[in-house]
């Protein structure tokens, strides 16, 4: 499996992406508060210090919580190039919108969906494994996508790229102690590298609507005839006495 590559301005930064040095922690990015246009003229461009994160690595990880956020279960593995043309293209349409905002409504072509409720983590773990002996950029691509999904699931909008190694070592074990999970269900598993959700502040509950004060009858205006007073209904009429059956 070779790194997918993404024309253009992605594939320019690639070069510039520096490796995080060992026990330092990268640079977190909060999609609320990150506007499109520093995504465009600063993330991308590996220009903010500290944010260490490789910038295809960062589609990918922006990917995976698209997917989480849009409800999907699946891993489309052929459409990092599509869905980083149409964030670019969203980003460049609003650049005052949120990262956040972008991310969970641009829409893309999405090929080649691997279902993660039916892929298991016997099957997978391997396979993964194998993956970053032979191709380590590759797998950490694969574990970008992966991270983004569950950060997505578990209700958090932090890209802590320096958390990485973290959460993959939390997904092998929870795999390896649990072969017969889906991956889905290992990626929706409680893992200390996912930031918790944030709580939203709760709406203050709107003020009841006080009833209307009676009002007083208008005085009649001088010379013009008082209204004539309210008139009871009649009373209804009594019965009329039952009929005696004759004897």
């Amino acid at each position: 499996m070779t790194k997918p590559a993404v024309p253009g301005l992605l594939c320019a930064v690639l070069v510039a992406a520096a490796l995080l040095p060992a026990g330092s922690h990268a640079v977190e990015l909060n999609l609320a508060a990150v506007s499109c246009a520093k995504y465009e003229n600063e993330v991308l461009t590996s220009s903010i210090p500290g944010y260490t994160a490789d910038p295809i690595d960062t589609v990918m990880w922006l990917f995976g919580f698209s997917v989480a956020k849009a409800g999907d279960r699946v891993m489309y593995g052929d459409s990092l190039k599509a869905f980083g043309f149409a964030l670019d293209a969203e980003c460049k349409n609003n650049p005052t919108s949120s990262l956040m905002e972008a991310a969970t409504s641009v829409t893309s072509k999405r090929d080649n969906p691997m279902d993660l409720t039916r892929l298991d983590c016997a099957t997978f773990e391997p396979r993964h494994a194998a993956l970053r002996k032979s191709d380590p950029e590759s797998a950490t691509t694969v574990t970008m996508w992966m991270f983004g999904y569950a950060v997505g699931l578990a209700g958090s909008h932090i890209l802590d790229p320096g958390a990485l190694a973290k959460f993959d070592a939390a997904l092998d074990e929870r795999c390896t102690q649990h072969p017969r999970d889906t991956v889905f269900d290992a990626l929706r598993a409680p893992n200390p590298a996912v930031p918790a959700s944030r709580p939203v502040a709760a709406s203050k509950p709107a003020a009841a609507s006080r009833p209307a004060a009676a009002t007083a009858p208008k005085s009649p205006a001088p010379g013009a005839a008082a209204p004539a007073p309210a008139t009871a209904p009649p009373p209804a009429a009594a019965p009329a006495p039952a009929a005696t059956p004759p004897q």
